[in-house]
């Protein structure tokens, strides 16, 4: 927008922001995701797979995201991985270690039934000990619960 104030143009940017509730449900991996994000980081969030809570039963929801695992780890026959199940801490220490291994062990199983060799990958829980955010409220503890993908030497 172009205005006139004392005789002198004044230039106005004007921005119009629209909130929009957040569709849930969506996939937000993909096959080149995972490969750039384990190129250049040596890990992959794996976006889209969900726990009932305080369980290792994956929901439903979840197979989207586990073909598409899937699908990558068939294109890349010769790679190994750990699966690393991470929580909040909410709860005891010793609680969200085993909850997270078994949560990891979780993935590796439903990949093994998309034809996967589970002896390329590890289960690994490491709990609460490598955060993305804080744990101190439910948005840092929620973006904490969450499996990755992590790249293994083919040799062990």
């Amino acid at each position: 927008v172009l205005v006139r104030k004392n005789s002198v143009a004044v230039d106005y940017l004007i921005e119009v922001l629209e909130v929009a509730a957040l569709e849930t449900g969506k996939v937000g991996i993909n096959i080149e995701s995972i490969d750039d994000d384990l190129k250049m980081t040596g890990k992959a969030v794996l976006e889209g797979i969900f726990f009932d809570t305080d369980e290792a039963t994956m929901k439903a929801e979840s197979a989207a995201t586990l073909d598409i695992v899937a699908q990558y780890l068939k294109t890349e026959a010769a790679s190994k991985a750990f699966v690393v199940g991470h929580t909040d801490y909410d709860g005891s220490y010793d609680h969200n270690v085993d909850l997270s291994r078994r949560r990891a062990e979780a993935v590796v199983a439903a990949l093994g039934e998309r034809g996967i060799d589970t002896t390329r990958l590890m289960g690994v829980g490491v709990g609460p000990v490598a955060p993305k955010s804080s744990n101190l409220d439910e948005g840092g503890g929620a973006e904490n619960r969450r499996v990755e993908l992590v790249l293994r030497k083919s040799t062990n």
